[in-house]
């Protein structure tokens, strides 16, 4: 289990850097959106936010690839990863099949470092 928690972390760190550096850097071509996808887009575009929702995956995927603060990369990777799959499930349904290998990476590093989210999965603060 261990093998397979550093290959998922890995890959999760290389696919997060790649395609925050592509927002940047512009070396992998993206089909055009259409419909409301292409609006979505168009907004975060115009607004500038997805210069931090690509600043968002750069960062964390560093993180994961030199596996320092792993848990602080999957706390910073989860909202993005949420957004992704919802974009995709009610928006642009060709991508979904990476979101989904996404979220799966995602979950086995989670499981694999979870002792660490040990006191937010609490039901009960002790007084």
């Amino acid at each position: 289990m261990k093998i397979i928690a550093i290959i998922a972390r890995f890959l999760l760190g290389l696919i997060f850097l790649t395609f925050g550096l592509n927002g940047f850097l512009h070396f992998l071509p993206a089909p055009l959106p259409s419909g409301t996808a292409a609006q979505f887009i168009g907004a975060l575009f115009v607004s500038h936010y997805l210069v931090a929702v690509f600043l968002l995956q750069i960062i964390p995927a560093v993180l994961l690839l030199l596996s320092r603060y792993v848990p602080l990369a999957l706390t910073l990777l989860a909202p993005i990863i949420v957004n992704i799959l919802l974009f995709h499930l009610l928006m642009a349904l060709a991508g979904l099949p990476l979101a989904l290998v996404v979220t799966v990476l995602w979950i086995v590093v989670f499981l694999s470092v979870r002792s660490a989210f040990a006191g937010l999965l609490q039901q009960r603060v002790p007084a």
